[in-house]
This record gives structure tokens, sequence and C-alpha cells, in this order.
């Protein structure tokens, strides 16, 4: 198990291989190759499992006419090098890789139709003068590419992951918008070649793209009829007979055999369920025979769970059964992954990912994956089974429709009847939901217009009344691909191979050849599975009606979490995406926390994965235009001046950056410190800013977000219980830009609980009144202008005035006093003594208030100094100004 990359193009060298390689390290720590010649370079990062001692890649023939770069296992390896050598060829190592080498040079392409594995490979093949990419029967194993050149000079570039693809600096990192709309829409992804990032691709199972390299023409192509092969097989349709049961057990068995073959430890995940247990089951019985081949087991079978005491998913009860009944021969290993972790981990789980997902439920693997690490390099699971033995209740409803349209009334009733329990869960379930009154919440219903209109023709549907033709669309297309990508992202991210045991493609043409029985009978779905475990598993697993698998307790977790989610949804970044409504975005994840609407949590995942892998991949680091990262005490902010007039004087103002200031932040001394700064840097200052502030009576203005803030009279809107009467009264306001003013819930409540019900609604039918009669500014007349302070959480702004609302400062005269007292003691007598006071204002975009001051201007004057808002509204940290008085 291994990674790989390479390029073929003009141009291209050895240090963009270097740079590709670097980014997959976790896929192969035990070693690293390249090759280069001419127009294409191969680069390997290999993860030793077989032949640790050799196998080392690229590997080149003998004859030095063809290299391979190999990423996974071909488990049919052993059958193969012995027909290999009866043809007369002669191996140098005992590694699978070989074999493959070997094979392509004996049968060329259609020895991959030959591999019973998981493989992404890159064969150089000088002799055919041809570059040739291929992709496992059921894509287990990923592998993407991009043509960085152009129709007449291709530069392909291919690796197991997609960031050595970006890393080249060659693609840029652009969203892929038509994937990114059925990901919101319809909670698809995987599905097509294409990926999240346009330009990307990837092979799709079973294909194989051959490079011509004397003319750089590439094609794509099926190497394999395998769903072809599925589909006839189908057809065949034979009797579920005792006989078939023990069949299916034969192969199951000896594809877990296979899986066993390693010269490091191998262990297994178990969630509890059906699948996963019926891997652990079955090579503890493979123990107990005392099979050949097990020395990677150990004397003891390492198995690893993810338990959620406790919660309503967890299955801790079911994993213990299977442990149970393996006689003590396992060492098990429980993960108890926790919001907390969660948190910390978000980020490196989606930069593991590469691109959005279904739901947080990988992150369990994701634990489980880096416990694992610790005690093996190989690990079993149960993936796959779900997807070719009907594993979702959906499946159930294309069975019964296929009965129905065949005519098989007789079985139609008696499958009815047998499933009545599911359906009528399934039922209370929805019946439920209906009767609760919720507010109905859709993704589509926070998007953008402007942005899903232009994808109006997307749609996505299943097939409907075939079970077996749809347990095949989902095992190539709708499900199981993205299912494997979580697979191999999250083992690989800790160095782990992960093997399929259900996957094994001989097992699953036999499945296929079997009556629909042997899928769903009397009721139960996976019956030639659980038939095949009897005796093995206990019956609380082999009877089990519902399925969990490895997830997360995610409704749980998001309520837990709901600071961090606010902070996400309220952020200048999501704020600014063309995607979805940021206000729509909020009031229904509030609604969904206070149980007002019937939202799951797979809507605002979504959206919240969408906006981390952003950040993550697509954003650029670049400082906004509001922005500029230290900036001097002695310029201006951004498309602002430094001079202005006011009541027939000329004022100077220099706006300060400063840290942000939070509820634990003095406010005194820091607000002196920051005017001392100003003042110590003076001699090095620019002549003009030495010229102004020479001899002139100056100012200190300081914005009362910071006032307010530092007051313990900012509150993060997580913490507001939002009232009816503030939802609907919030409706009427007329919206202001960045949060300014009652326009939304939260700023709306913090109103109310400062003056009470009774008088904001007086307020406001006098305003009603009032603007009958043309007048404007009644309802803060009657209510109060300290109301008229209130800032909602303004998405521009940084720290905590991004998520909280702020009521006016208390006593802002006397703030006032104590920051000039501060102000004098901290400066030289110089500067002190032509210190005029200070100001806190209410300033923005749409107006400027004096709250309080202690200086001997007119509040006109002071209003005027900052007409037109210098210190700007946007995120840029200079929330005061000292000014200087120029004529």
């Amino acid at each position: 198990m291994c990674g790989i990359a390479g390029y073929y193009g003009a141009g291209l060298d050895d240090s963009i291989l270097k740079e590709m390689n670097a980014c997959i390290v976790h896929r192969g720590p035990d070693g690293e190759g390249y090759f280069s010649e001419g127009s294409v370079g191969l680069a390997h990062r290999r993860l030793a499992i077989v032949d640790v001692a050799h196998g080392q890649e690229p590997m080149i023939s003998a004859d030095g006419e063809t290299v391979l770069v190999y990423n996974g296992e071909v488990y049919n390896y052993r059958e193969l090098r012995a027909e290999l050598e009866g043809l007369g060829r002669v191996f140098r190592t005992a590694s699978d890789t070989e074999v493959v080498l070997q094979a392509y040079e004996q049968w060329g392409t259609e020895a991959f139709d030959r591999f019973n594995g998981m493989f992404g490979l890159a064969l150089f093949d000088r002799r055919r003068n041809q570059l040739v990419l291929v992709r496992d029967h059921f894509g287990i194993k990923p592998l993407y590419w991009a043509n960085a050149g152009t129709e007449h000079e291709p530069r392909l570039l291919f690796a197991s992951e997609i960031k050595p693809i970006l890393a080249t600096g060659l693609i840029e990192a652009r969203a892929n918008e038509r994937i990114l709309y059925r990901y919101l829409q319809y909670r698809i992804h995987d599905d097509t070649e294409e990926t999240f990032f346009d330009g990307v691709r990837k092979l799709l199972p079973g294909e194989m793209m051959t490079v011509d390299l004397a003319t750089g023409r590439f094609r794509i192509a099926l190497y394999t009829r395998l769903r072809e092969e599925l589909a006839e097989l189908a057809q065949v349709n034979a009797p579920y007979t005792p006989g078939v049961v023990d069949e299916y057990r034969r192969r199951f068995t000896e594809a877990i055999r296979l899986r066993l073959n390693s010269e490091v430890p191998v262990g297994s995940a178990l969630s509890g369920g059906l699948d996963s247990s019926a891997v652990v089951v079955t090579i503890n019985r493979l123990m107990q025979e005392k099979a050949d081949g097990l020395e990677a087991v150990g004397t003891k079978q390492n198995t690893f769970s993810a338990v959620f005491p406790n919660a309503i998913n967890d299955e801790e009860a079911y994993a213990d059964a299977a442990i149970a009944v393996c006689s003590g021969n396992i060492e098990a290993h429980k993960i108890k992954p926790t919001p907390e972790g969660f948190d910390a981990d978000l980020v490196d789980f989606v930069r593991t990912m590469e691109e959005p997902i279904i739901s947080s439920g990988p992150y369990a693997q994701y634990c489980v994956m880096k416990e694992a690490s610790k005690h093996v390099t190989v690990l079993l699971d149960g993936q796959g089974a779900d997807e070719m033995m009907a594993g979702y209740i959906p499946y159930y409803f294309a069975y019964l429709r296929q009965l129905k349209a065949s005519g098989d009334y007789a079985t139609l009733a008696k499958e009815s009847s047998s499933s009545v329990d599911i359906f009528y869960r399934l039922g209370r379930f929805r019946l439920r939901g209906m009767a609760s009154g919720k507010k109905a919440v859709s993704m589509g219903s926070l998007l953008k217009k402007s942005w899903a209109g232009q994808f109006s023709g997307e749609s996505f549907g299943n097939i409907p009344a075939n079970l077996k033709a749809r347990l095949i669309d989902d095992l190539f297309v709708k499900s199981l691909p993205s299912l494997l990508r979580y697979e191999d992202k999250n083992t690989m991210r800790f160095s782990l191979e992960g093997r399929v045991p259900f996957l094994d493609k001989e097992v699953v043409k036999y499945l296929f050849s079997l009556s629909d029985e042997a899928i769903i009978k009397e009721g139960w779905n996976k019956r030639v599975l659980r038939d095949a475990t009897r005796g093995l598993l206990p019956e609380m697993i082999s009877n089990r009606r519902n399925k969990i698998g490895f997830t997360t307790p995610e409704a749980e977790w998001f309520k837990l979490m709901k600071e961090r989610l606010y902070k996400i949804f309220m952020s200048n970044s999501f704020y600014s995406r063309p995607y979805w409504d940021r206000e729509q975005v909020l009031t229904a994840f509030e609604e969904y926390l206070n149980g007002k609407n019937d939202a799951d949590t797979m809507i605002f995942w979504r959206l919240l994965n969408v906006e981390l892998w952003l950040r993550e991949f697509i954003d650029k680091d670049e400082t906004p235009a509001d922005v500029k990262a230290n900036k001097s005490d002695y310029e201006a902010n951004p498309g602002k001046e430094l001079d202005i007039a006011s009541n027939g004087s000329v004022f100077r103002r220099y706006p300060l950056q400063t840290g942000v200031f939070a509820k634990d932040t003095d406010l005194s001394p820091a607000v002196a410190s920051y005017v001392k700064r100003f003042f110590d840097g003076l001699p090095g200052a620019p002549e003009e800013a030495r010229t102004a502030v020479d001899g002139s009576k100056w100012y200190l203005l300081v914005s009362e977000k910071i006032v307010a803030i530092t007051q313990g009279r900012s509150f993060p809107v997580w913490e507001i219980n939002v009232t009816p009467a503030a939802r609907v009264l919030s409706k009427f306001v007329t919206r202001t830009p960045a949060g300014i003013g009652l326009g939304s819930p939260w700023s709306m409540q913090i109103a109310i609980n400062e003056v009470g019900l009774p008088l904001i609604a007086k307020a406001a039918a006098a305003s009603v009144v009032g603007k009958l009669q043309g007048k404007t500014g009644v309802f803060y007349d009657v209510v109060g202008h300290n109301i008229n302070a209130i800032d909602g959480a303004t998405p521009y702004s940084l720290g905590a005035a991004s998520n909280s609302v702020k009521l006016a400062p208390k006593d802002p005269d006397g703030v006032a006093r104590a920051l000039s007292a501060a102000v004098r003691a901290a400066l030289p007598d110089g500067a002190s003594a032509s210190f005029g006071g200070t100001a806190v204002m209410d300033a923005n975009d749409l107006g400027v208030v004096v709250m309080g001051h202690d200086t001997d201007l007119p509040k006109e004057t002071i209003a005027g100094m900052f007409k037109d808002n210098p210190q700007g509204q946007g995120s840029q940290a200079t929330p005061m100004s000292l000014v200087f008085t120029q004529s």
C-alpha cells in the first residue's frame, strides 16, 4: 500500500515529482523513489506490507523496458506468479508488485482484468511508447489526474490524492460549482469522473488511461466487463439452497484469508454491525482452526471499535457481543470520539478527506484509524456489503416494486408482511415528523437563487424497480465510491492499509449469480451472509434489523458545538460566498437548535463542510481590500483620508491598528499602551506626521464597540434566547448593512431585555404613526437613543464582534474620563499637556453619534471629525484614532 504521483509533458522535471511526493508521505512512510525519462516522471511513497525487504519502487523490469509505480494489493498474486513461472518467467522478489509488472509484460493491458484486489498504478512502457494509468475494478484505490497543458501540448499530472496535483502550481485550485451544487442540493458526490476541483478528474472503477507518448493523445476506456458481467450473472438466478450458503461461506472465508497475508500486523475494524462482525468472527474461526497464513494476526486478533456511551447510536453492546463469542482470542480496543476532539480535529479531517463528504460520520472512522495505527499496519473491515446485499431500507422498496412489476404477487405479499416491522418504524418516524408541526426546511431554501438557478437542469434519481440493477448502480456509481473514498483517506492519513474482503471480485460475481432470495428473503436483507455466519455470530447481531455503522451522534454533537458552528456561519468568508443566503442559514440553524424546524444535521454539515473545504483548498491567502496588515500608525486606512474639515477647523486623524479586544481586556491600560506606541514611534515617523503632531492639540476617539465588549455588554448570539416577539418585530425593521441596528432577532432581543417589550412595542407603534406624518427617528425618541447604539453581529469584524450583539456602553462619559486619565499618566509631559480628552464614538457608514466625551469640543465638531468613518467598518482592527487639530 503506497502513494503514487507522476507527470507526462514537456518542461517538467524531478523537482515537480519531489513536490508531489512530499504531499503524500503519510501514504508511504517507509520509503520513496523516483524515475524520470524524457517527458515522463514517476514518484512513489512506500508503505511496506508484503516482501518488506524488497519490492521498492519505481520497479523496473529485468530488460529495462517497463517501469511501474503501484498503490495497492493484488491478493491472487501467488496464483498469477505460478502461472507466469509456468510460462518461463523468473522473479527476483517475493512481492506482488513484481507480479503486476511481469503480468503486464506478459499479457499487456489484458493483465489488469486478471487481478483480484485493489490498485491504482502507472506503467511507463518503453516498448509500446506509452504511459498507462489503471484503477481497480471497484475503485477501492484512487487515481486522480488533470491536464495542465493545452489540447496541442498536453501536460498530464496524476496522483493517489488531489493535493500533489495542486502542489505543482500548474493547476489552479477552483471549485467545480456543478459538483458543488449537486452535493448541496441532492446530497450526492463521487458519482462521476469529476471532482469538487475544477479540472481535476479521477479514473472511475475499472478504467484505464493510455497515453501515446509520441503524439500526447490519451484515451480512457474500461479494461473490464465486470459491471456487465454482474448484470448478466443476475439473470442466472441460481436457486437459494443450503449448498449455496455453504459455497458462499467458503468463498467469503477464502477472501478474508487472502487479505490476512502480510509481513506486518493485521487487525479488524469492528462497528458491531453484521458486516464487520462477520469479518471478525470468521477470522476467529480461522484462528481456532489454525489455518495457514495467519501469522500477521498474532496470538490475538486486534479489533477497533468506536463507541459513544449513552448516545442514541452507540453500538458498544453489539461490538461486545461479537467480542464475547470469540473466546478470548481478541484484544479489543475501544475508541471514544468526542465533540471536543471533533472540534480540535475538524480542519485536519476536512484536509484528509480532500473533498466534501455527506456527514460527519466518517470522523468516527478517522478516530478508529488514528488509534489502530498505533497497533497494526493493516486493517480489515466490512465496507461494500450494504451495496451488494441491500443493506439500506430503500432497497426493500426497490425489491417490492420489482415483484409488483413482474406480477409475482405471492412473493410480494410474503415479503411485504415479513418487512412490516421495518416499514412501521420508518412510517412512525415520518408521521411523527409530520405531526410535529415544525417548519419544513430544505437545502433549496438556503441556497441563493441567483446561483442555484444556473443548475436548474441538474437532477438525481435511482433505479426504482430492479433490485440487482440498483445494487450494481450503487456499487459502481451512486453509493460505494464515496464510502471507498472515506476508507482510503482515513486509513492512509494514518499510514494504514485498509482491506475490504466483501469486495473480492469472485465473491461478488458468485453472489450476483444467485437468486434475489440470497439478498432479501422473508424480510431479511443480507440473507446469505446471515445464514453463512449462523453459529458464529450471536443472535442479537444475526437477527439485527437496525443499521448504524461507524458514525457520530451528529445531532447531539452539533448542539454541543453550536458556538463553533455559529462562528463559522457568521464569519466574513461564509457571508461572502455566492452559494447560500447567510441570514436564512442562521435562522434555520437557530430554529433547529430550539426545535422549531425539521432540519436535519446533514444540511448544516454540508454547508459547514463546503465552507471549511473552501478555506482549506480554494481561498487565496489574500488580505481583504479594507485591511492593511501591520498598518503604520501614521497612515490612513485604505480608501480613507487623513485630513477632514469640521466646523471651520481641519483635523488630522491617525487610526491605530490594535489587537483584538475581549471581555477580559483591561480597557484603560490597553488603550493607553497603543497611544504611547504612537508617540514613542514619532522620531522614526514620516516628516509629514511629525509636523502634523508637533505642538497640536489632540484628542483620542474610541469605538463604543471595544468599550461595550470590555464591559461585558457584548453577547454571543448562541447565548441569546430569542423570543417569538423578537423574531416577529425584527422582520419589520429595515435591514441595514453589516449587522447594524435591530434587523436581526438577536439584536431585537437584547433591546427587549434592556428596556422591556412594552416600551419596544410602544415605540414601534409610535414609529408607524410618525411615518404616516412624515417624521423619522420617532422609534428611538420613544425607546431611547442607547438602543440606537445596539450593533448586531457584523460579519466583517474581528474577534467577538463577528458573532456577538452589543449594547451601548455604560457611562460613556465616565469611560472617557478614565481613558483620558490613563493616557495622561502614560505619556511624557509634552504630549500630555496638549491632550484635549477622549470621546466614545458610535460611528458607522450610516452615521456618527458621540456617546460620551470629556473634551471641550461641541459634539457636532467631534461628530464632524468622523463623518467619513475613518476607522473603517471592515475587519481592519483600528478601533481608535488620534485626532490632531491642524487649523
